[in-house]
């Protein structure tokens, strides 16, 4: 069943993507008049067909092979390769016989969508699941750092007050993921203000780290909430209430991201925890780390929050889209600069599915959907032949220097760019099946 509804997840993300997408570049190709044979979502593959009906001259259908969807432009050099009827005279209604400027706007309509589309969906996933905010001013105790945080150089106490230059609104923007791909971050320290760079060293820390936060707020001695069954901490007789205060008689753990850094280093050995009961009792116990921690969870005290306007909802949703965006953009980069491996980084379809999860959570689901969205625009305007990247690049070509490029030129580039795509995409699925037995 997990399976299951991880397939259904990425089935439907990326049918709606890919709807969406190519319904882009049919509404602008029927706004300048261009015939639009065909509409599939899926690939008629060989020419099978689950479904098809012909409307105002256009086929829609569903294909059965489900790798995508695909709009066929009359008059285009596309996927489709049909040569047969590129050797025909131009016709007025036909993608080749119009103007420079309405074939790239056909030509970003998709793009476009996506974009949008990823605006709209974190905006949507602000104001029906997260509905409020703690303010970044409601930290005024500032933040204690974890140990990735720490090695960074934040300290006790700092106050977080501005981004890449722009004052920090929301505590959320200042715990971003996003900030370990090239931040500035300024903060006030005893009355004066410092500035922390998240540089490559930082980075890298980020990768093998594994609690990834930075910081969290500058909260008091933590208070033992729930104690899971069966693990180290109930066996050794913990109980609600209790305040952790020692490890080994010598590091003090008051403060939870300290006490989760001396936990991970312990993994897998005794440890002497010392703690207070009934707020008199200071006890002692010794337990076994196992791989995973002791099994507590903290009482976390509650923040002021805000509710988000409809007009923040839109800002920050735009905000929150580029962020992601900027930081998929930056990790690619620094694929092409060798700084990260393609098998660690590259998903294919089972490990965007595995990323959606066995369980179906809506806001999940849109989240990522949002995120392939925007991805989605991203790959789609890169320069290479067979995208509509490739497309716009010579089209801008063609409006610079006024020479249109042949459609036996267009056919090569079509051929290059869907071996190139091609590729990626059987090392994309051989990595998910590696990763799988690996």
């Amino acid at each position: 069943m997990t399976g299951l509804i991880m397939a259904a997840q990425l089935i439907l993300g990326l049918s709606i993507l890919v709807l969406l997408h190519e319904l882009g570049h049919f509404i602008a190709a029927k706004a300048f008049g261009i015939k639009v044979e065909k509409f599939y979502l899926f690939f008629d593959a060989w020419g099978f067909k689950l479904f098809k009906f012909t409307y105002k001259g256009t086929e829609y259908g569903i294909g059965w092979l489900p790798l995508g969807g695909y709009v066929k432009i009359a008059g285009m050099v596309d996927e489709s390769m049909d040569k047969e009827a590129m050797k025909l005279p131009a016709q007025p209604w036909e993608f080749r016989s119009k103007p420079a400027w309405q074939r790239l706007i056909v030509m970003l309509a998709g793009v476009t969508v996506n974009l949008i589309l990823g605006v709209i969906l974190f905006t949507m996933i602000i104001l029906v699941y997260e509905k409020e905010f703690v303010p970044n001013s409601a930290l005024t105790n500032g933040i204690y750092p974890y140990e990735i945080g720490e090695r960074a150089g934040f300290k006790q106490g700092d106050k977080i007050l501005q981004i890449n230059g722009n004052d920090v609104v929301r505590f959320k923007d200042a715990t971003s993921l996003s900030l370990f791909f090239g931040s500035e971050i300024m903060v006030e320290r005893n009355g004066k203000n410092e500035t922390i760079v998240l540089g490559d060293e930082d980075y890298e820390a980020f990768k093998i780290a594994e609690n990834k936060a930075l910081f969290e707020p500058n909260f008091p001695a933590f208070i033992l909430d729930s104690i899971v069954p069966e693990r180290p901490a109930e066996k050794a007789g913990f109980k609600k209430g209790d305040r952790i205060i020692a490890v080994n008689d010598t590091i003090e753990v008051q403060k939870w991201p300290k006490f989760m850094s001396v936990i991970e280093k312990h993994r897998n050995k005794e440890i002497c925890i010392t703690y207070i009961r009934n707020s008199v009792d200071t006890l002692s116990v010794n337990l076994t780390v196992d791989s995973v921690g002791i099994g507590v969870a903290r009482v976390i005290p509650n923040l002021p929050t805000e509710k988000y306007t409809f007009g923040q909802a839109v800002y920050y949703g735009w905000k929150d889209a580029l962020s992601m965006l900027k930081m998929n953009v930056v990790g690619i980069g620094k694929i092409f600069k060798g700084k990260e491996k393609a098998t660690d980084s590259l998903q294919g379809p089972i490990g965007i599915a595995k990323i959606y999860g066995g369980v179906w959570n809506w806001g999940k689901f849109w989240f990522i959907t949002g995120l392939l969205s925007l991805i989605l625009a991203f790959m789609n305007i890169l320069p290479i032949p067979a995208l509509d990247g490739g497309h716009v690049i010579f089209l801008l070509i063609e409006v610079l220097t006024g020479r249109k490029f042949s459609d036996k030129f267009m056919e090569n580039a079509q051929m290059v760019g869907m071996v190139i795509l091609l590729s990626l995409m059987a090392f994309a699925v051989g990595n998910d099946i590696f990763r799988l037995f690996k």
